[in-house]
């Protein structure tokens, strides 16, 4: 049997481990952690020359003349995180993983001693939060002092970017750069984002920002998440998949949801979430370990850092902890969040020593239906290259990683020892792409704000 065939015969919808990715990218160091993944598209923005600088100081035209209005505050205890939830909820917009409950739940659960909280706020003269910047800086002997997302390391939170009101995201991405900058020399040697979305126009602003103050930028596409379009009906749905799935998704659903064999249970009470989170838990790990993988759950804090995100997105209706049982046994587990018009899938687990009978068929098929029936638009399936995701319809969508590096000598000493090793030529592929496009974008901004058209600037 030849192995494209044999992995048909074995497509079980199973969610890949995000914090094994990140655990496999840990065991290596420097640019081997960087490199780990085989979608890398490397690119680097380069603040050396006298040519690139003044062509990156144009991107100050970005910002309007009341960003420098701006009040820029640091919030280093966990406990004042409680006071900014309304307003930091207002501004992460529909994206789960962006939300206070999820950000400050992880910052309690996953800080480290030599961490340091490096929550930004940004206000107006009125003392209006319109910006947020959800950090953490971490201390590195071979990277120096390192700041990073919360939500980074095992967890794997996608989307996770600096937060801006409407039509203040260049002033907030100025003001945060202008602060930044000011404090490298003290505070940071290097920004290391990942997990960004390629439309995120504060975070990418922010970096193109900080590039024409003088620092060195590095961008690169790493992962790649997936994003299924839904219509307004099943059979719509399944009409958009190839015939030989469609087919097979159709008997599946007869066999066993239709004839009662198959229930879907659904979390929807407080007291159902330690039961949900124990049967993905247990689904997730025996197949994990099945395949040599450790498995998320192997790490205590990652599962009392979801029983308790469960529950509080539960509170908002957001939560979606399902499984699927077969003839009265727990086969297959989903976990996700929903934010706006999107489902989330963020993690899943099967009994494996039920393959043949499908059982992450039928608790994927499950989730998309009801998320169809709910009226959600889109399924994102989040990170990862596993084939399955495609065969249902799924989309790829590239996700950012950003480093910009602090202006200190040790910091470009640690920099260019980094890059010796990572192989400067790949970095440098697409030169000052961001640094043009914030410059461009700005432009049209600053046109829009004068209110004239694109031939009235100057």
């Amino acid at each position: 049997m030849d192995a494209r065939r044999k992995e048909v015969d074995v497509d079980i919808p199973l969610k890949k481990s995000p914090c094994d990715k990140v655990r496999r990218a840990g065991s290596r160091t420097g640019a081997q952690a960087i490199n780990a993944n085989h979608n890398d598209q490397p690119v680097q923005v380069t603040m050396t020359s006298t040519a690139t600088a003044t062509q990156a100081a144009a991107t100050q035209t970005t910002a309007s003349p009341t960003a420098g209005a701006l009040h820029v505050t640091r919030v280093a205890d966990g406990e004042a995180l409680a006071a900014l939830a309304e307003d930091w909820n207002r501004l992460a917009g529909d994206v789960p993983f962006r939300r206070h409950e999820w950000l400050e739940a992880w910052w309690r659960h996953y800080r480290t001693p030599d961490a340091e909280l490096l929550v930004l706020t940004v206000a107006d003269a009125t003392g209006e939060l319109v910006g947020l910047a959800p950090w953490h800086l971490v201390r590195s002997k071979a990277r120096g002092r390192v700041v990073r997302f919360l939500g980074s390391g095992e967890v794997a939170s996608d989307y996770v970017g600096v937060l801006a009101a409407v039509e203040r995201e260049a002033d907030v991405a100025a003001r945060l750069a202008e602060w930044m900058s000011r404090e490298t020399t003290s505070r940071w040697d290097l920004i290391d984002l990942d997990g960004i979305a390629p439309d995120d126009i504060v975070t990418l602003g922010l970096a193109a920002e900080l590039a024409a103050r003088g620092h060195m930028l590095q961008r690169r596409e790493r992962f790649r998440t997936w994003r299924v379009p839904l219509p307004g009906d099943w059979n719509e749905y399944l009409m958009g998949l190839s015939k030989s799935r469609r087919e097979r998704a159709r008997q599946l659903l007869r066999r066993n949801f239709d004839t009662g064999r198959a229930v879907l249970h659904v979390v929807e009470r407080a007291d159902e979430v330690a039961r949900g989170i124990d049967v993905l838990r247990t689904l997730h790990q025996s197949r994990r370990e099945s395949l040599g993988d450790v498995g998320c759950f192997a790490s205590p804090r990652f599962g009392r850092f979801h029983a308790e995100v469960a529950r509080r997105f539960l509170e908002l209706g957001r939560l979606r902890l399902q499984w699927v049982e077969l003839d009265g046994r727990a086969v297959a587990a989903e976990y996700s969040l929903s934010g706006g018009d999107t489902v989330y899938y963020y993690q899943s687990g099967f009994d494996a020593e039920c393959a043949r009978a499908k059982p992450g068929w039928l608790a994927l098929m499950a989730s998309l239906r009801l998320a169809i029936e709910q009226g959600f638009r889109s399924f994102d399936f989040l990170r990862g290259d596993e084939a399955y995701k495609a065969s249902w319809g799924a989309e790829p969508r590239p996700l950012v990683e950003l480093r910009i590096v602090g202006r200190s000598p040790a910091a470009r000493l640690r920099n260019a020892a980094w890059a010796a090793g990572e192989g400067t030529k790949k970095w440098i592929k697409r030169g000052l792409q961001l640094c043009e496009r914030w410059r461009r974008s700005g432009e049209a901004r600053a046109t829009d704000v004068a209110g004239g058209s694109s031939g009235d600037g100057p």
